[in-house]
């Protein structure tokens, strides 16, 4: 495993499937391996739950609770409740991941709009950050962030620097992963060099999205040293002050 020393992934999904046969050994060599802190992010509310129940077995771990867009459909009724309830337990560093995906045609828009805008809601009224998701939505994910200015992060951003000074100025972070390292990333790799490096903080969304040199695997924190070195690159930068500044930022957005 890659020494990761000092680095916080923001963004995980320690819980998915691909996970179920190792998923305790490899959160702890990972915390071995140095990474200081994993941030849990549930899509739905049994995830949410075992999120929870996650971060409380492990020091390094902490969650997001929320309803992914991809799961807005069919909520019970009393699902924000549970939400609310869930988001007063230790180690809750987020509401998330939130947010809307265009991608497929269902959920519908206006379900995940509603689903979307009240989870924004309850992380206002309870003075929580945020962890946005954002798939082939950026022009009505601008206007909620414009709305709302919510403290957090954009998850996986894929917008162009137009979009990240927006971002940016409401107050909120960019999450920046493996997806930074593929040749076609071009956005995103000019985002990366026009924009202060305390604008940005390290995820994986692990299982998925395997930085360069690791397509097709399945995705484990660690590989954020792949990312490290794309941003020194494009920075000018050490690896070191790279880690140091996102994993300052990290701590602040989520109060860790």
């Amino acid at each position: 495993m890659i020494n990761c020393s000092g680095i916080i992934d923001t963004h995980a999904h320690y819980l998915d499937r691909a996970f179920d046969e190792d998923r305790e050994s490899v959160l702890s060599s990972l915390r071995e391996a140095g990474i200081t802190a994993i941030i849990e992010n549930a899509i739905d509310i049994a995830s949410s739950e075992a999120a929870v129940a996650l971060s409380a077995q492990f020091g390094h771990v902490y969650a997001a609770v929320g309803v992914h867009p991809e799961d807005a459909a069919g909520l019970p009724s009393d699902w924000l409740s549970r939400i609310a309830d869930l988001s007063a337990s230790p180690k809750i560093a987020a509401i998330g991941e939130i947010g809307l995906d265009y991608y497929w045609p269902e959920p519908s828009r206006e379900i995940q709009h509603i689903v979307f805008d009240s989870q924004l809601t309850l992380a206002k009224d309870l003075g929580m950050p945020v962890e946005i998701h954002d798939r082939d939505a950026h022009a009505d994910i601008l206007e909620y962030v414009l709305r709302y200015r919510p403290s957090g992060c954009l998850h996986r951003f894929s917008g162009n620097l137009e979009m990240a000074k927006a971002a940016v100025d409401a107050g909120l972070v960019l999450g920046i992963g493996g997806a930074l390292t593929y040749k076609n990333s071009k956005k995103e790799k000019e985002v990366v060099r026009e924009l202060p490096l305390d604008c940005f903080i390290l995820e994986t969304d692990c299982p998925y999205l395997s930085p360069s040199g690791y397509r097709g695997t399945r995705c484990t924190s660690d590989m954020i040293s792949v990312v490290v070195d794309e941003i020194a690159a494009l920075k000018g930068e050490t690896r070191e002050k790279i880690i140091e500044v996102t994993t300052e930022t990290a701590k602040k957005v989520f109060r860790l």
